[in-house]
């Protein structure tokens, strides 16, 4: 037993340290930047990593898919809060938003979903959000002063979803494994954080942009899904990690030029 929590402690530091390292980046280079950073499998991938030495190849691509499918809910979660944030505080944005995730994950985790399916529910619901948001992307960022408290608690909420994600596996299976993996965490950390430093229209602006790095997201899931039982957990964690960045820096390219996705 002393081992167990001995493992969970070092996979929650861990953790912890991919998160601060991400974010410290992100915060430093504007609403876009911030956005494609925090959508990388910054907390998923480590989740998914000790969640890959405990199970089989085939448990992680169970659990990929049904992350599949609450990506798509996730979109939703960052618009409701984008558009609550434009005229709400913290508090009612960050509640009405969380309501709304719980409700369609709930929703979602109902349906027996296949591969085709999640991946039309994610190329149906992303690209309608992005399309949605954009009103609310362009903001202007006032210069952010980091307080002391804004590294742990980002780190704090990551490894928190760690010890659940791992602590549950063996008792919930892989569907709920591969939604909580991939609750939104990160996202939620930066509203708790900006909305009371730069305001509601500033934060609403980051979490817009988070959209697109939303749809990179997808791809990097997809290709966990598709890959864990040919390539093995490893292979797979590693195909969907570079993705996942070659994915959000197309991203990035395509707003430099213009094109509006």
């Amino acid at each position: 037993m002393s081992l167990f929590w001995l493992a969970l402690a070092i996979k929650m530091a861990v953790t912890a340290g991919f998160v601060v390292l991400a974010t410290a980046t992100a915060e430093r280079a504007g609403a876009l930047v911030g956005a494609l950073v925090a959508t990388l499998p910054i907390s998923a991938g480590p989740a998914y990593v000790f969640v890959a030495l405990d199970h089989d190849a085939s448990f992680i691509a169970a659990s990929a898919l049904a992350s599949l499918t609450v990506n798509a809910v996730t979109a939703i979660y960052a618009l409701v809060y984008a558009a609550a944030a434009q005229t709400r505080g913290l508090a009612l944005s960050l509640a009405v938003a969380l309501s709304a995730w719980t409700v369609l994950a709930l929703i979602v985790r109902s349906i027996e979903w296949t591969l085709t399916a999640a991946c039309l529910l994610n190329m149906v619901v992303i690209p309608s959000c992005v399309a949605i948001g954009r009103r609310f992307r362009n903001a202007a960022m006032p210069l952010v002063t980091r307080r002391w408290h804004d590294i742990p608690l980002r780190a704090a909420m990551a490894a928190v979803l760690v010890a659940v994600v791992v602590g549950s596996s063996a008792r919930v299976g892989p569907a709920v494994t591969g939604m909580l993996a991939v609750f939104p965490i990160v996202l939620t950390s930066l509203m708790i954080i900006l909305q009371p430093r730069i305001g509601g229209r500033a934060s609403a602006a980051v979490l817009a942009n988070t959209l697109s790095g939303l749809g990179g997201f997808f791809f990097c899931i997809l290709a966990l899904r598709l890959a864990a039982v040919p390539l093995g957990s490893a292979g797979a964690l590693i195909l969907a990690l570079a993705v996942s960045v070659a994915a959000n820096l197309l991203i990035w390219i395509a707003r430099h030029r213009g094109i509006p996705i």
